[in-house]
Order: structure tokens, then sequence, then C-alpha cells
């Protein structure tokens, strides 16, 4: 059984962001797959790389929809993201120095903040942009 499971609640409607989320997800599970099985440093460090890359692609498609069809709750949605970009940074910042490794809770974080924001705060803008989007 996977970390994470991916679940048709998840669906905001936006085909492209759905896509994304779903890949998310994914890399989500295998950082956790490799974390548990005791890969070495290198591998966990290229997955977590690949996930906070792709993260960051995820955020700037949505906010770049968001902007293009003028999301009213854009700035809060912003910020939500720039929350996380932050924590993620602190955590990778204390990992280069030692100060904290990969866990299950650090995956837990990522795991609950991803439903989380995925369930409140991209399904609202969901049917906005579906009909933006003429969908």
């Amino acid at each position: 059984m996977a970390f994470m499971e991916w679940s048709d609640k998840l669906l905001t409607g936006v085909r492209e962001v759905d896509e994304q989320h779903k890949k998310l997800v994914a890399l989500i599970n295998e950082l956790y797959d490799a974390m548990k099985q005791g890969k070495g440093k290198e591998v966990i460090d290229k997955a977590l790389d690949e996930l906070v890359k792709y993260a960051g692609y995820h955020f700037s498609t949505e906010e770049t929809l968001m902007t293009k069809y003028g999301y009213p709750e854009l700035a809060s949605h912003k910020r939500e993201h720039e929350n996380f970009k932050a924590k993620i940074k602190d955590f990778l910042d204390k990992k280069a120095k030692g100060d904290v490794t990969l866990s299950v809770e650090v995956m837990t974080f990522l795991k609950e903040w991803l439903i989380k924001h995925i369930m409140g705060t991209d399904k609202k803008y969901g049917p906005f942009l579906q009909q933006k989007m003429g969908k």
C-alpha cells in the first residue's frame, strides 16, 4: 500500500492541475519508499530534490492560471505556496547542516499539507477556473 493514495476526492476539475497533483502524490510515495527501504543519501536527496522542483513548477502553473483568469483569492493562495516553500527551505537548510534528517514526521507533513491544500484551497479555484476556461 502506498504512503499516500490518490483519490478522485482530490480532483479540482482542472485537468492540467489534477495531473500535476497526481505526479506530486507519486513523488511523495517514491520519496517515502526510498526512505523506508533505507536507500542511500544520494537516492533520497535526488528524490527530495525532484519533489521540491516539481512542487515549484506546480505552484507556478496554478499561479499563472489564477493570474490569467483573474482569480480573486490569488494573493492568499500564493501566501500558502510561499509558506510551504519557506518550511521546505528551512528543512533543507537544517538537513544540509546535519541538524535534521528525512523522517516519517517530515513525510507526514508533506502528505498532510498536500491533502489539506488540495481539499481546501485548490478545490475553491476549481469551479472558478473551469467556468473561465469554458470547461
